[in-house]
């Protein structure tokens, strides 16, 4: 069997179905995939495995490529330590262990598992979701995800015995645990949802409180039963007075609210009561707050103001915008002014009054993260990683600003023989957009290194340099790994991002075909050696660019991709990204612009694809499965050219979150080895 050998694929069975958007009828033949609880969608998905599997199975250096992937994969993972009461807690994964242990060390250093989630069940299914203790460190309460399900249940701790306390609580979704004093804690979620709870819209969020030793039905609601508002959070302050509460109806922009909890029965009273900026608390001094806000400053800033003269005309600046994004964090009583610039980080230490005390030196050219801590802690922790650079832990003195390794990896990969290379390329519209390239140096550029590009383009999020182990064998066989900053993300703020939702989404789709265009121009790679690949948004990204443009690529990877743009708000959260995508239901325009990239309705028959092999989870309540069965069958069914068209579907997996080691390997080796192989690579190294 050959990489184009004909594929006998299942028979998807189409279905009269028709909706209705502004006078158009739109045919949804593959309705019935949506219903993830039927016998025949499971049926549907065994039988579609069987066919990916077959294919996967009989490619030469499968074994081998995996053998080299766990063998890199194996070495000592552990985090930066963190000081809870009597014990200092870290997580340590020895290699290959489907999921890290939490250990501890007492006063005297004697060190023992606190937490193994390896043992929560037996396929490694079950993940640790959050961890979050009480201020004096006596009680935790850590949530665990079961299948990758965003559905969470919340278990409480003595830490002292490691004793189950009290009811376990069920159906938290989308949520912190924040603890008052010892006496209890503040956690979200959406009433349960008639049908599917995989797939059933859920749009009501609300903030409980669960007293300590009480059965969970008698948890006070405190807040969002009004009027309905999609994401709901609570957290209480450090010194324990104050409880604030954002809530938001979308991915962007959010009212802000608090009470005084050191008045009993005190009210709820509002700082901000509209959806138009993003505004988070980062601290408190007593009645003076510090916000990080976007209102009036789209790269954001760091305002104070006292609660009692809390409105806008009395909120003074503590740092200043600047020409870069700013994402802060506090520790040791100082704050840590975190900035991006051509999404590379550098790190400026203030104090409360916003007086520079130093630019922090950084190891390298790469991604920072980390400075968070309590008050009162004098050692810090940051980690810094770049592309050929694996995860490496920071100390850091926040007096005196000297930071030394505490933590480096022992990784059998040679970082010193590879690079990175920043550059910038025009898009369609002339937007100047960067791009950073990792390849062995001494590559020659003739057109026929194998090259996987990523991206992502929405909902704020930067992509900023990080090594992979993935990745690193990929560059080991002579591949080229390019990451593009695509608008719709946040690397320049919040006008990059805005520049690429709603009806300026083509934005995205034109900058990465003008990435595919220039790394072939420069001769790094060419279409016949050239993959896309992204998740979830960027699951959304691939599904358009090769449905827009397939002869430009020989190898698509849509993963967990929003890829029905006509009914992706009518599951679970999903109507929560409307600031990013708008919806079919809004305006003809909408529906109209929306029709018009939508993966799953651009599919044409006759049409040669490049080889594709979409991947998901059967438990993704994020982005609902159904995503990838419609684009899946869609292809299968019009696929003119020789390609392989495939759906890899992980069973008992979600959206990406808690994966075990194992199903995470596998899925990166037959990722890289169905690339490969359709590129006609006949061996590897």
């Amino acid at each position: 069997m050959n990489a184009q050998t004909k594929i006998n694929y299942p028979q998807t069975k189409k279905i009269d179905h028709v909706d209705t958007y502004f006078g158009e009828q739109i045919n949804d033949v593959y309705r019935w995939l949506e219903d993830d609880r039927s016998a025949a969608t499971e049926a549907w998905v065994k039988a579609q495995n069987v066919v990916t599997y077959n294919y996967l199975e009989q490619i030469p250096y499968r074994d081998q490529l995996k053998k080299r992937m766990e063998q890199l994969w194996n070495y000592e993972k552990i985090s930066a330590p963190f000081k809870e009461g009597d014990f200092t807690y870290y997580f340590k994964n020895n290699g290959l262990q489907n999921q890290s242990v939490l250990y501890r060390k007492d006063k005297n250093g004697k060190e023992e598992i606190f937490l193994d989630p390896n043992t929560f069940s037996k396929d490694g299914t079950t993940s640790l979701g959050g961890l979050n203790f009480s201020k004096d460190g006596s009680l935790i309460a850590y949530s665990i995800s079961e299948g990758g399900s965003d559905w969470r249940k919340v278990i409480i701790l003595d830490a002292k015995s490691n004793k189950i306390i009290g009811d376990t609580i069920i159906d938290v979704k989308f949520s912190g645990v924040s603890w008052y004093k010892n006496e209890g804690f503040y956690y979200s979620s959406y009433d349960k949802p008639e049908g599917s709870e995989l797939s059933a819209k859920t749009d009501q969020h609300k903030l409980y409180y669960h007293k300590l030793n009480t059965p969970q039905k008698l948890d006070k609601l405190i807040f969002g039963d009004d009027i309905k508002r999609r994401y709901v959070g609570g957290g209480v302050s450090e010194d324990g007075n104050y409880l604030f509460i954002t809530a938001a109806n979308s991915t962007s922009g959010n009212e802000l609210y608090y009470k005084d909890l050191s008045k009993p029965d005190s009210k709820i009273v509002t700082l901000i009561d509209n959806y138009e900026n993003d505004n988070n608390v980062l601290d408190n001094k007593g009645s003076k707050i510090y916000l990080v806000t976007d209102f009036k400053a789209p790269n954001k800033r760091i305002v104070t103001f006292d609660l009692a003269n809390s409105s806008k005309e009395n909120w003074k600046d503590c740092i200043a915008e600047t020409e870069n994004v700013l994402s802060p964090n506090t520790g040791g009583g100082y704050i840590f002014a975190s900035y991006m610039k051509d999404a590379v980080s550098f790190i400026k230490q203030y104090d409360y009054n916003g007086k520079l005390v130093r630019d922090i030196k950084l190891p390298g050219i790469g991604t920072a993260g980390g400075f968070g801590g309590k008050e009162k802690e004098n050692t810090l922790y940051f980690a810094f990683t770049n592309y050929v650079t694996p995860g490496t832990t920071y100390s850091f003195d926040a007096k005196t600003g000297k930071s030394k390794v505490y933590e480096k990896p022992k990784v059998d990969f040679k970082s010193e023989e590879y690079e990175s290379k920043q550059v910038f390329y025009t898009s369609k519209d002339g937007t100047k957009v960067p791009m950073i390239i990792t390849y062995k140096k001494g590559t020659v550029l003739n057109g026929q290194n194998p090259t996987i590009l990523y991206a992502y383009g929405g909902f704020n999020i930067s992509l900023t340099p990080a090594f992979s182990i993935a990745n690193a064998v990929w560059l080991e066989n002579g591949g080229i790994y390019a990451v593009a900053n695509l608008r719709g993300g946040g690397e320049y703020g919040k006008k990059w991002h805005e520049a690429g939702t709603k009806l300026n989404k083509q934005n995205v789709f034109d900058d990465f075909i003008a990435a595919a265009d220039y790394l072939i121009k420069e001769k790094y790679t060419s279409s016949d050696y050239l993959a896309i690949k992204g998740g979830s948004n960027g699951g959304l990204l691939v599904g358009a660019v090769m449905t827009q443009r397939p002869d430009l690529i020989k190898v698509a990877l849509p993963a967990v991709g929003v890829l029905d743009m006509l009914r992706y708000h009518t599951f679970t959260a999903g109507a929560g990204w409307g600031y990013d995508y708008g919806t079919a239901d809004e305006t003809k325009e909408m529906f109209t612009y929306l029709k018009g990239y939508s993966p799953v309705h651009n599919v044409k028959a006759g049409t040669k694809y490049p080889a594709t092999m979409v991947t998901t989870g059967d438990h993704d309540d994020r982005v609902v499965p159904a995503h990838s069965f419609k684009f899946a069958a869609e292809l299968q069914a019009k696929q003119a050219g020789p390609n392989p068209v495939l759906i890899r579907i992980d069973v008992n997996a979600g959206h990406g979150a808690g994966k075990s080691v194992a199903a995470t390997i596998q899925e990166n080796v037959d990722m890289q080895v169905f690339t490969l192989y359709n590129m006609g690579i006949k061996t590897i190294k």
